[in-house]
């Protein structure tokens, strides 16, 4: 099978961390995730200049939550890699945006929980109008709510939202960034 058809390598390589979020150590993909091993992550909320919050369709290929509602942008933190240049290069390699480290903000340091897959999250806002070229084997699509809409349609649907992003929804920083009650 091609990476097009499962979405993801299962030969990727992460760091392992310690409940302080240290490097450990390394392993692959499907051994991290069997095992329930710790590791990183991040989470990217883009809001249009017209203020709409960027909702990604998981590809229906992926291991984890296929199909279901996510974050704009998110992946995992590559071996040796840290947040901010993982953000950047999941944006570039899912949605085709290209940002500088100055146009992420980051607004919330989750740390590891069951509901975001025992990874370490840091999630960032980014701004503004951006061209896109989606990454099929990645995002089956995107769509474009208000921060409140997305929170209310969160909360009367969850099960077509992945776990992680209603999990982040609840956390204070990334509220208040998307402009939501804390």
């Amino acid at each position: 099978m091609t990476r097009q058809e499962v979405g993801q390598s299962p030969d990727e390589v992460f760091d392992v961390v310690d409940s302080q979020d240290q490097v450990i150590g390394s392993a692959y993909r499907r051994d991290i995730h069997r095992q329930r091993l710790l590791h990183r992550a991040v989470h990217i909320f883009w809001l249009r200049a017209d203020g709409q919050l960027c909702l990604q369709r998981r590809s229906f290929a992926k291991d984890n939550c296929p199909g279901l509602l996510s974050s704009s942008c998110a992946g995992h933190v590559d071996t040796g890699e840290d947040y901010l240049t993982a953000a950047i290069r999941e944006l570039r390699e899912e949605l085709g945006a290209h940002s500088k480290p100055v146009g992420l903000q980051e607004i919330d340091y989750a740390p590891q929980h069951a509901e975001l897959g025992h990874e370490f999250v840091r999630s960032y806002l980014l701004r503004g109008d951006y061209s896109v070229a989606l990454a099929h084997d990645e995002v089956d699509s995107l769509l474009w709510r208000t921060p409140a809409e997305v929170l209310d349609w969160s909360e009367r649907s969850p099960a077509i939202f992945a776990m992680p992003l209603i999990h982040l929804l609840r956390r204070k920083g990334v509220r208040l960034a998307l402009g939501l009650p804390a």
